[in-house]
């Protein structure tokens, strides 16, 4: 018989070098697996948008925080890099994407408008990447001149031209689309239009305005925002409002002509403003079926609308003889009784009704009329998320006896006391104390940019974070319009910003916003973050939806606390916004807490290949 082969033998001989080997081994390869699972959290981190949900996504969330102390994340852990999204997504509204709808498998009544709602995304399926300019982007036309036309790159759709080509909304015109005003029941021109609505009305010169008593209009089922653009010239303000549906890019090229307008639907829920926001609701053949639902939908316009408020109507049911439109018009005209609304003028194609000032003829109509009042405990206010009641909303005691909303005309109710600042616990000296100091704060926000921008740099202008609408009220005089939005947790303020003759929306910032990419010009953002920080969403989410906003070449301003802004320094390079920057820190004033920084930044233009033009 062999003897057995010998052993082979490790560096200290004998039998105990074999042990010693496979230690030795497995040291390395478990050294290796470390190494490789440390490299992929690194790289994870900085390029997978999948990895954001986890801690190393949320850098600031992994200090801790009390009362007294804050404690920051190391810098390594701070994002160098944050992904681009494929071309697809250049138009993406995260909150109002049709084709999450077939991803999360929704079950949505589509009768009832529900696909044209927001559902957002949950964060597992965030896209978390900076969204591309379409190809060949260029920076958008400026105010005034893109009123009336814009670059097609920029929006390149032009179906609404083909299929509107007989009512005048756009028309293509090589590299640009021109846009002369027309619309559905205005093919003459939305001018024209303006003026004979006055005329209807007897107000005094042909201006709808009323000598500043219309000052805020919705304008629903809007087009290109036509009407909204020529209400401009008669000191109205209108939020114009359609939905993303199979004229998808109505809202788009709104925006981009530099014209008031939001993307938004009567469906299900209330709309996002309080109750008594507009002295005008407009509808020229916007296709919404106002009968459906107990008139439910007619009851959230007149949820909206001020005492005394006009509904104008311009549709083929106001005028055509035929059996079909005569019997809606019959339907239409006994929803309006009773809602207590009277005809205030019928010509032609429009009828225009007016709803009452006082609870009188709610407290007259007949036990039992359908259209019930709606409950004491219901806050017509309430707007965020909310169903859409089929009731009427009753005045408060102090309305009915004044039989108004109290408010001045225009310009005058900018600046003076509104009625409602009581509701809020707001004093009159409180609220002239924060006008001047948001003055004073614009005037230096301006002061810093002057070097950088010009007369027309922006139009196009959100407040994030709007409290009063002291920041808006405060660019009056120039050509820009601002959109307030009201976090969630204030959204009460927001009818004192509609009461000073401003707009704006509520909205939770812990959810993308309602607009197509590339919309504004300037993003305002005071204590922003911390607040958001507070309600445990991310910064980085944040930081990412503000640039799918902004407009390149456009700025942000943010003022915020100096922790916040050095962290948020750090993100520039990988967000793109560090083609000029200014930081100082700010004169403390009343609003001011803590230890405020001022951050102005401005974004590059990039094309996808991220080569910085």
């Amino acid at each position: 018989m062999k003897p057995p082969p010998p052993q082979p033998q490790g560096r200290g001989g004998g039998h105990g070098g074999g042990a010693l080997g496979r230690r030795a081994f497995a040291s390395l390869l478990a050294a290796a697996v470390v190494a490789l699972a440390l490299l992929c959290i690194f790289y994870g981190a900085a390029f997978a948008p999948s990895i954001r949900s986890g801690a190393a996504a949320h850098p600031r969330r992994l200090g801790f925080r009390d009362r007294e102390t804050e404690v920051l994340p190391p810098d390594d852990l701070v994002l160098s890099s944050i992904p681009v999204c494929d071309a697809r997504h250049s138009e993406l509204i995260p909150c109002l994407d049709r084709a999450l709808h077939y991803r999360l498998r929704l079950r949505l009544n589509l009768s009832l408008m529900e696909h044209y709602e927001r559902h957002c995304p949950p964060a597992p399926r965030r896209l978390n990447c900076l969204i591309p300019p379409p190809d060949g982007y260029q920076v958008p036309i400026r105010w005034p001149r893109s009123r009336d036309e814009v670059w097609k790159a920029n929006i390149p759709h032009t179906h609404l031209a083909a299929e509107k080509s007989d009512q005048r909304w756009m028309v293509v015109n090589g590299d640009k689309i021109n846009f002369p005003g027309g619309g559905t029941h205005f093919h003459t021109g939305a001018d024209k239009y303006i003026v004979h609505l006055a005329q209807m009305l007897n107000f005094p010169n042909g201006k709808l305005n009323n000598g500043g008593n219309v000052r805020n209009v919705l304008d629903v089922g809007c087009g290109v925002a036509s009407f909204g653009a020529y209400l401009l010239s008669h000191d109205i303000l209108a939020m114009s409002l359609a939905p993303n549906d199979v004229h998808e890019n109505q809202i788009q090229f709104a925006l981009e002509r530099g014209i008031p307008a939001t993307l938004g639907v009567l469906g299900t829920r209330r709309l996002p403003y309080p109750s008594r926001s507009f002295e005008m609701a407009h509808c020229s053949r916007c296709r919404i079926d106002w009968l459906q639902r107990n008139g439910i939908l007619l009851l959230e316009v007149d949820r909206v609308l001020r005492p005394g408020g006009y509904f104008v109507y311009s549709s083929p049911e106001a005028y055509a003889l035929d059996p079909f439109n005569r019997k809606i018009w019959r339907q239409m005209s006994d929803l309006a009784r009773r809602m207590c609304w009277k005809v205030a003028s019928k010509k032609n194609q429009t009828v225009i009704w007016a709803k009452p000032l006082t609870n009188g003829c709610y407290m007259r109509r007949e036990p039992g009329t359908r259209l019930p009042m709606c409950k004491r405990d219901d806050d017509p206010d309430a707007a965020w998320n909310v169903p859409m009641k089929a009731c009427l909303t009753p005045y408060s005691m102090r309305v009915n006896k004044v039989k108004g909303s109290g408010l001045l005309p225009w310009p005058q109710r900018l600046t003076a006391p509104p009625p409602r600042l009581e509701e809020l616990g707001i004093s009159s000296d409180n609220f002239s104390e924060d006008n001047e100091i948001w003055h004073s704060r614009v005037t230096r926000y301006w002061k810093h940019m002057k070097s950088e921008i010009q007369k027309d740099s922006f139009r196009n202008v959100m407040d994030m974070s709007a409290n009063l609408g002291g920041f808006a009220a405060s660019l009056s005089k120039k050509d820009v319009w601002v959109m307030n939005v009201v976090p969630l947790m204030e959204s009460g303020k927001l009818k004192v910003i509609y009461d000073r003759g401003l707009m704006g929306t509520i909205h939770n910032w812990c959810e993308s916003f309602s607009t197509y990419p590339r919309t504004y010009d300037l993003l305002h953002a005071w204590r922003l973050f911390s607040e958001i920080e507070k309600q445990g969403c991310s910064l980085e989410d944040l930081l990412i939806e503000m640039d799918r906003i902004l407009r390149p070449h456009g700025y942000a301003i943010i003022r915020d606390k100096a922790t916040v802004v050095n962290y948020i320094k750090k993100l520039l390079p990988a967000l793109r916004w560090d083609d000029w920057t200014f930081e100082v820190k700010p004169k403390k004033d009343a609003l001011s807490s803590g230890d405020e920084r001022v951050l102005i930044v401005r974004k590059k233009l990039w094309d996808q290949r991220l080569q910085d033009l």
